[in-house]
């Protein structure tokens, strides 16, 4: 499966869900669901992450891909940008964590004069987000800035992908 096809899930309920958020005027309820969509979110961020490293090493080595798919059946939300840098693309050598931060960095200084918000942030928070939710059941966000986090942060992963290429 491509790395990308982890988000139609997400986009989906996403796409589903926004015509009613209007409606909606229990607080309560929509920090449910910014702390559910929070969760979906990140779980296909980190399977799309697996996805991407484990292709990565099996066209390096087949043997290679299997320890890569094992090694990474432990990430478990271990996905925030110092992880990735320090425990997942630091593995595959300095060639690649170098092209990541510099796809990375590229894209936060275009996003934010584009639009004045931080890639970096945005990805992180959601994390964040989802964690609080899912170990104190309040998310840190609201709804909205879960969306937007969410589809901001995609161009994370987006940066993991091109930089993990020969």
């Amino acid at each position: 499966m491509a790395y990308s096809d982890r988000f139609i899930s997400t986009d989906n309920l996403i796409i589903n869900l926004t015509p009613y958020l209007s409606t909606i005027t229990d607080s309560a309820i929509l920090a449910s669901y910014a702390g559910f969509l929070s969760v979906s979110s990140i779980t296909v961020y980190e399977l799309a992450i697996k996805d991407i490293f484990s292709d990565f090493a099996t066209r390096k080595h087949l043997v290679f891909g299997h320890f890569v798919e094992k090694y990474l059946s432990r990430i478990n939300g271990q996905i925030k940008l110092g992880d990735l840098k320090g425990n997942q693309i630091k593995v595959f050598g300095g060639k690649y964590l170098q092209k990541f931060e510099t796809s990375v960095n590229s894209k936060e200084a275009l996003y934010l004069l584009s639009h004045g918000k931080s890639l970096k942030s945005s990805y992180d928070n959601l994390i964040i987000c989802r964690h609080v939710f899912v170990h104190r059941g309040n998310p840190t966000l609201t709804i909205n800035e879960v969306v937007d986090n969410y589809h901001i942060g995609k161009e994370i992963i987006h940066s993991l992908f091109d930089s993990m290429k020969r």
